[in-house]
């Protein structure tokens, strides 16, 4: 768990990176922005979620 928890926030952390680079911000509720937009906020949760749990 040392080592996995580390690994899964930065896997989390990646993904909110990635989703985010992937939003139209002019129109971030249209096609796959929105898609983009739940995806990186299901990782910030993961993300803050796992934070916790290291806590």
């Amino acid at each position: 768990m040392k080592i996995a928890l580390p690994i899964l926030m930065i896997v989390a952390f990646g993904m909110c990176i990635f989703n985010l680079t992937q939003m139209n911000w002019s129109a971030p509720l249209e096609g796959k922005s929105s898609v983009a937009l739940i995806g990186a906020m299901a990782s910030a949760s993961a993300f803050l979620l796992i934070f916790i749990l290291l806590l």
